[in-house]
């Protein structure tokens, strides 16, 4: 694994954090607990701070990152970034899923108990409201997060990836 301080800037990381071997970490980046960053996943906080609540995943081939003195990148509590998304410059609030493949660009706000489609790509400024499924290109309100998608997507998600990181830990 990368853990690479960067202008005297080192990453931190809450307690029971799982970092894959060829992940990178870089910069100004806080994480809090029980997170997992996966198999080559880039968080790289040399342009402006990443913030990472408790419980996130960060999966395979992901890349985190932000604008030059502009657009920091926040991301809650609950949140699973699905393989090879891009989540740039933008706030993801807690209990959101950001499917494979996805793209939340610079200024986007994703507030709570939200779904990200596989392949959507929030363009720009978007505010993904509070309960909402985003899909297509650009995204769009499909249709609202229902109960069992909170429990059977948004949560298992997260709870299963907290399991798979304790594999990796025995």
């Amino acid at each position: 694994m990368i853990i690479r301080p960067l202008r005297g800037i080192t990453p931190q990381f809450g307690s029971d954090c799982f970092i894959a071997e060829n992940a990178a970490i870089i910069g100004d980046v806080t994480m809090g607990n029980e997170c997992s960053v996966w198999y080559n996943a880039v968080v790289r906080g040399d342009v402006h701070f990443i913030k990472i609540g408790n419980k996130v995943n960060i999966q395979d081939g992901a890349v985190i990152h932000a604008t030059y003195k502009k657009s920091p990148t926040i991301i809650g509590d609950n949140v699973s970034i699905g393989h090879n998304a891009l989540v740039h410059g933008c706030t993801i609030h807690n209990n959101v899923l950001i499917g494979m493949g996805a793209i939340v660009m610079d200024d986007c706000i994703v507030e709570q108990n939200a779904i990200i489609a596989a392949g959507a790509v929030v363009t720009k400024g978007t505010i993904v409201k509070s309960g909402s499924v985003f899909a297509g290109i650009p995204a769009k309100k499909i249709k609202s997060v229902s109960a069992d998608l909170i429990s059977g997507e948004i949560d298992r998600i997260a709870n299963n990836y907290v399991k798979y990181a304790n594999w990796y830990k025995e």
